[in-house]
């Protein structure tokens, strides 16, 4: 089962490990990243400064932004948080996990910095008192390179998911309007253009994604699978994030506006990532139906892809049909649907369970397309019974055809209502409801 989308309060875990080894491994951590910021950010500056031209990317409303010399205290506040949140954690693992966010913020950013280096095109006016001071010292180190995406944004991003968490009453809704005045600030101070802010953002919900706060690393163990319908489906994902990823390229060099193919770019490659041997994971889906925030985000433009298949595929069909004894197979449910069935038996990894959903909701996370591993599905076959027993069940899928189908068949030999596979599947064929029955990955055909 997938871990929890999102980590438990800190005072649950507090004293799980001596506070002192926390900070001793904190402190590890910032004298390793303090100097690896400062040498490859700095480095990443001096090549663009060598360089003949760098480009910039402006819209023309952005030189309506106000300078607000007073921002730059809210700018640089983030140094202190970068530093807090490392040494106020619930343990080890956190530590490292937050580490991990931090350092893959930086290496691709900076990567990015070299590879596409931008100019901010803001000349700011000179400023006096405390502000001044805190300009100078950004100045010292800071030139007007290093934009896109930004690695404020992306710490950001990182930042407020440690301490939304942490945090609650007025002191996480202080905390909300803080970070908002750190991501404007980036405008206010003159520091960044806009494009530099949702690349930011997009690079922080990535870095959540790699190293979330508890549960499995989505690509850990990954191993290269030996399905070949698997390496296929793969391909495709990963053609298609190419393909999008070069659409945002070119289509950089007439509008700014085509650098939103990054989002479904990355999507792609994530889910083609799934395919390729990381399995369900990927999608960070919990036991109850639900996703991580950064898997929210992330996989947006692929979820709303399958949503609008869900729709193609089943518009002209019943959205469930009864099988025997109180359980119906159906399609991914919206919330309205789910309403009328004690409990909902979801089977598909990449779909998110309706947040106003009602009932008892199961998950057991399952690729589209692929026969999925024998114990899942018997767990899956497992919880019908005595769901049943409760009320009316509902298993679904996206569409209703294969996992769904496949788990459903199983049941009905399992609880004696059909003798065979094969009559199983006339069963459902029975329903009015197109199905193909799935072949389990560790069970022979």
């Amino acid at each position: 089962m997938p871990a929890s989308a999102e980590p438990p309060p800190l005072s649950a875990t507090a004293a799980a490990e001596p506070y002192g080894r926390v900070v001793l491994q904190a402190a590890l951590w910032l004298a390793f990243l303090a100097p690896f910021f400062y040498s490859t950010y700095g480095f990443a500056n001096w090549l663009a400064s060598i360089r003949n031209q760098v480009g910039s990317i402006v819209f023309s409303w952005e030189h309506l932004v106000p300078f607000l010399a007073w921002t730059i205290v809210p700018y640089w506040s983030i140094n202190l948080f970068y530093a807090l949140s490392l040494l106020l954690n619930d343990g080890r693992q956190g530590v490292n996990r937050l580490a991990g966010r931090y350092l893959t913020a930086q290496v691709v950013a900076v990567s990015c910095f070299i590879l596409f280096p931008l100019t901010a095109t803001f000349v700011r006016p000179a400023t006096t008192g405390l502000p001044g001071f805190m300009f100078a010292v950004l100045g010292g180190f800071d030139k007007p390179f290093n934009q896109a995406p930004s690695l404020h944004i992306a710490l950001l991003v990182i930042i407020w998911d440690h301490w939304r968490q942490r945090l609650s009453g007025p002191l996480l809704t202080l905390w909300h309007v803080w970070c908002f005045l750190i991501g404007a600030s980036v405008l206010t101070t003159w520091q960044h253009h806009f494009i530099d802010i949702p690349t930011g953002a997009l690079l922080g919900f990535f870095a959540l994604w790699l190293f979330p706060a508890t549960g499995e690393l989505p690509l850990a163990g990954f191993l290269l699978t030996a399905d070949g319908k698997a390496r296929r489906l793969s391909l495709y994902y990963a053609l298609g994030a190419v393909l999008a990823l070069a659409g945002a390229a070119i289509g950089a060099f007439f509008s700014a506006l085509a650098l939103i193919l990054l989002w479904p770019a990355l999507a792609l490659a994530i889910v083609a990532f799934g395919y390729a041997g990381a399995g369900p994971k990927v999608f960070q889906k919990t036991a109850d139906g639900r996703v991580s925030l950064a898997s929210r985000v992330l996989l947006w433009p692929y979820r709303l892809g399958a949503r609008i298949n869900v729709w193609a595929w089943t518009r002209k069909l019943p959205p469930v049909v009864a099988v025997n004894d109180g359980v119906f197979l159906g399609r991914f449910p919206d919330a309205a649907e789910a309403h009328g069935f004690g409990t909902v038996i979801d089977l598909a990894a990449e779909l998110e369970r309706p947040g106003d959903a009602p009932g008892r909701w199961i998950s057991f996370p399952m690729l589209d397309l692929l026969p999925p591993p024998v114990e899942t599905l018997d767990e899956a076959v497992a919880v019908i019974e005595p769901a049943r027993r409760q009320g009316t069940v509902l298993v679904c899928c996206a569409l209703g055809f294969q996992r769904s189908a496949t788990v459903v068949a199983r049941w009905l030999v399992a609880s004696g209502r059909s003798h065979t596979p094969a009559q199983a599947r006339k069963q459902l064929a029975a329903s009015g409801r197109p199905v193909h029955l799935q072949v389990g990955a560790d069970e022979p055909a």
